[in-house]
C-alpha cells in the first residue's frame, strides 16, 4: 500500500481509504471483518459522516459498537468525518453551533477524544466563512479536531474559506472515476467549443488548484459511472472501457477493480481513493491498484475508451 504524508498535517496515510456510509445494517463481525480485511492491506484510513445512517451518528456509532477500540488501537486508524449536512431539510449548515454540534456528536458516537480530519461536507451557500474559522479554532485549540478539509468544493469556495480560516485545507473529497471525470476532463478539453467536457464553472481547474495548494484530493464513488447510477465495472453500457480493463488485468494479474483504482492512484496529484463498498472481497481487490504502475499510455487508453475526448 502507498502511503505519503497529507501536506499540512503529521498523518502518515494510504492512498486508498475505507468508507463507512453503508454499514449501518451490518452485524458487528461484519464490520470487523471489514476493518480487518482493509487493514491487512495496509488501510488504515476510515471515512465517515455524521448523516450516514438512518439516523444521525449511525454509522459512526456502528464502527464504535462493533470495534471497541483500545486506546493503542485507536492510535493505529485515522478516522476522518463530516459536518454540514442537515437531513430535516435537507440544507447545509456551516455555522458554529452546527459545526461544533455535529463535532460534539460524532467524538460521542465514535467513542473518541479527537477526530483526525473533519471535513465541511458539501457547499454551504449561506456559508459566514467568519463562523467556521470560529468553530475550527476552537475544535482545534481543544485538541477535539487535529486537521480541517472540504468537500466537493470549488477552487473560489476554498479561497474564500482561506481568506478567514488560519488552518490549512488538507483534503477536497471529490466525485472521480474513470467514467465520472469532469474535474479531470475539463482540463484535457479545455477552450473546446461545443464540449461539454470543457466547460469551466466558478475557475475550474480544482485538480490544479489542489495541487498548487497542498490539498489533498480524496475520490468519492470511484466505481460509479454517474451521480450514483450504478457501477461501470461489468456493466454493458461500458463494454469498450471493460475490454480494456478486463485487458489489463490480466496482464497485471489483478482483479478488474484494481485497474479502476490505478487510473486514479496513477494521477501525480496524489490522490486517495475513498471505497464504499461493504464487500471485503472489493476491499481486498480494490487495494491491489494502489502502487499498480499504470503507464501513461494504459491511462490514456482506459481515459478514451470511458468516451472522454482526447484532441
Amino acid at each position: 500500500m502507498k502511503t505519503f504524508t497529507m501536506p499540512g498535517t503529521d498523518i502518515l496515510a494510504p492512498n486508498v481509504v475505507l468508507g463507512l456510509m453503508r454499514i449501518a445494517d451490518k452485524t458487528d463481525e461484519d464490520v470487523r471483518e471489514l476493518v480487518r480485511t482493509a487493514r491487512d492491506a495496509g488501510i488504515d484510513f476510515v471515512d465517515h459522516a455524521d448523516v450516514y445512517g438512518g439516523e444521525l451518528h449511525d454509522c459512526e456509532r456502528r464502527f464504535a459498537d462493533a470495534m471497541a477500540l483500545s486506546p493503542s488501537q485507536r492510535d493505529e486508524i485515522t478516522i476522518q468525518t463530516k459536518a454540514g449536512i442537515v437531513t430535516d431539510g435537507p440544507y447545509y449548515d456551516f455555522s458554529y453551533e452546527h459545526i461544533v454540534k455535529s463535532v460534539e456528536g460524532s467524538l460521542a458516537a465514535l467513542r473518541t477524544d479527537r477526530i483526525d480530519i473533519l471535513l465541511l461536507h458539501r457547499p454551504d451557500a449561506l456559508v459566514e466563512p467568519e463562523e467556521v474559522a470560529r468553530a475550527f479554532d476552537e475544535l482545534e485549540s481543544s485538541g477535539k479536531v487535529r486537521a480541517f478539509g472540504v468537500s466537493n468544493q470549488t477552487p473560489r469556495q476554498i479561497d474564500l474559506l482561506r481568506k478567514y480560516v488560519r488552518q490549512p485545507i488538507v483534503a477536497n473529497q471529490l466525485q472521480l472515476s474513470i467514467t465520472h471525470g469532469p474535474i479531470i476532463t475539463q482540463g484535457v478539453s479545455a477552450n473546446m467549443l461545443a464540449e461539454q467536457q470543457s466547460v469551466t464553472i466558478d475557475g475550474g481547474g480544482i485538480v490544479d488548484y489542489c495541487r498548487l495548494n497542498d490539498i489533498t484530493i480524496q475520490a468519492w464513488s470511484p466505481f460509479q459511472a454517474g451521480f450514483f447510477t450504478g457501477v461501470f465495472l461489468g456493466s454493458p453500457d461500458y463494454p469498450e472501457l471493460n475490454a480494456v480493463i478486463d485487458r489489463l488485468a490480466g496482464q497485471y494479474d489483478v482483479p478488474a477493480i484494481a485497474i479502476a483504482t490505478a487510473w486514479i492512484t496513477r494521477h501525480p496529484a496524489q490522490m486517495q481513493v475513498v471505497l464504499g463498498t461493504t464487500s471485503p472481497e472489493r476491499v481486498a481487490g480494490a487495494a491491489q491498484g494502489s502502487e499498480l504502475p499504470l503507464t501513461r499510455a494504459e491511462w490514456y487508453e482506459l481515459f478514451r475508451a470511458a468516451g472522454h475526448l482526447v484532441p
